[in-house]
């Protein structure tokens, strides 16, 4: 029984690490130094040029309230340029696209993926910062200007900015609060990564970064932003966490649609611990690699293998009535995977049971990386994306 007690244990204390232990570390970290006022001010005011991008695959439903969001944006007009590459789009996106003589509308008829179109678009750009977007999503007007506030300081080689999952009173609209509530979640983890050091992987609703730090990426590549902004962290450059430049979109139409989108950001990440390995060696990048294993690599690897574990290790404990300890702790985890199962119906309304939404949008996340690491070891994954179905506001 030991060896289950060692297992169990183990388990549970890396799952705890790596979902809040490590988080309450460096907020702790972070409150000392900011009581000791260790905090870095910009004083440059100038405004960098900014390259605005936007890679839209058949969105021909969203393309123009995208453009006009665009070209709304509180910067000096001179200073920023709009790229929308619309490659292998088969619909109208590249006609409505058209339409906008400020845009830069790029099309080819092949479709070789996103990272292909970024190369394509990053090479045209004339710029000092790189601003990527996704094309279903809305930004706040100021999103630029307070991205751009950042590049005042030299030792800032990106930013990243907020995702915002839109409330939906429609279909799926208890899927949609949930991804909402971890969004909320993993907002937090990003501002005090940043804080401390640096985002460990910017999300491509919203991200930017000089343009001298842009590495053209393989065709392969499936988690382009992930890999794009760790790329730019190696160099020994800060990627900052920006609140008050957000990007909103509604939440995934069923639940079908979530998990091929979870499954996909599983399959790439697996993918991208392989491409960027030398971020586990800390005497390279400590600060980094610290934040990298501790929020990417252990949510990928070892802490949804831990959730396994735990319950086997206490199912066993239980069983054999070694303590009432491991009775107790069965008797927990039996009741959050019920209500995990409760949450995962649709008939509860808005902001009713949050507690039973989030058991199950934690299982469901981890059970998307099993079903993510299948398919990238099966070589199933393609770099191309489908367009992301979305309930219509």
């Amino acid at each position: 029984m030991e060896v289950w007690k060692f297992l169990f244990w183990i388990s549970v204390l890396l799952i705890f690490y790596n979902y809040a232990g490590y988080a309450i570390l460096i907020y702790i970290i972070n409150s000392v130094k900011k009581l000791a006022g260790i905090v870095q001010k910009n004083q440059d005011t100038s405004l960098p040029t900014v390259s605005f991008i936007v890679a839209a695959y058949n969105e021909e439903a969203c393309i123009e309230e995208k453009i006009k969001n665009s070209l709304e944006q509180n910067y000096p007009p001179d200073l920023i340029q709009f790229i929308f590459i619309m490659d292998g789009s088969t619909d109208k996106t590249t006609e409505i696209t058209g339409k906008y003589p400020s845009v830069i509308s790029l099309y080819k008829p092949e479709r070789r993926g996103k990272s292909a179109s970024l190369n394509r678009a990053v090479a045209i750009a004339k710029n000092d910062i790189l601003i990527f977007s996704d094309a279903n999503t809305i930004l706040n007007k100021e999103a630029t200007l307070n991205i751009a506030k950042h590049y005042s300081n030299p030792k800032v080689g990106g930013v990243a900015g907020e995702k915002k999952v839109l409330s939906a009173a429609k279909k799926s609209a208890n899927l949609g609060e949930s991804e909402g509530l971890y969004w909320k979640y993993e907002s937090f983890l990003k501002k005090i990564d940043s804080d401390f050091y640096s985002v460990v992987g910017a999300a491509g609703e919203l991200f930017s970064l000089r343009r001298e730090l842009f590495e053209p990426l393989p065709d392969s590549v499936i988690l382009d932003d992930f890999i794009i902004s760790l790329k730019v962290a190696q160099k020994g450059y800060r990627i900052i966490y920006e609140l008050d430049a957000y990007a909103m979109e509604l939440p995934s139409f069923s639940l079908k649609d979530e998990q091929k989108r979870k499954i996909r950001i599983a399959a790439g990440g697996f993918q991208a611990m392989g491409m960027l390995g030398s971020l586990l060696y800390f005497w390279k990048h400590p600060k980094l690699s610290f934040l990298y294993i501790s929020h990417r690599v252990l949510r990928w690897t070892l802490s949804p293998l831990c959730l396994v574990i735990a319950f086997i290790a206490n199912l066993i404990l239980f069983l054999s009535k070694e303590s009432d300890i491991y009775t107790t702790l069965f008797i927990i985890q039996l009741c959050f995977y019920l209500m995990a199962l409760a949450g995962s119906f649709s008939n509860f309304k808005p902001g009713q049971l949050k507690p039973f939404k989030l058991a199950y949008y934690f299982v469901f996340m981890n059970t998307s990386v099993f079903l993510g690491f299948l398919r990238f070891i099966r070589g199933k994954q393609p770099a191309t994306w489908e367009k992301a179905r979305r309930i219509q506001g």
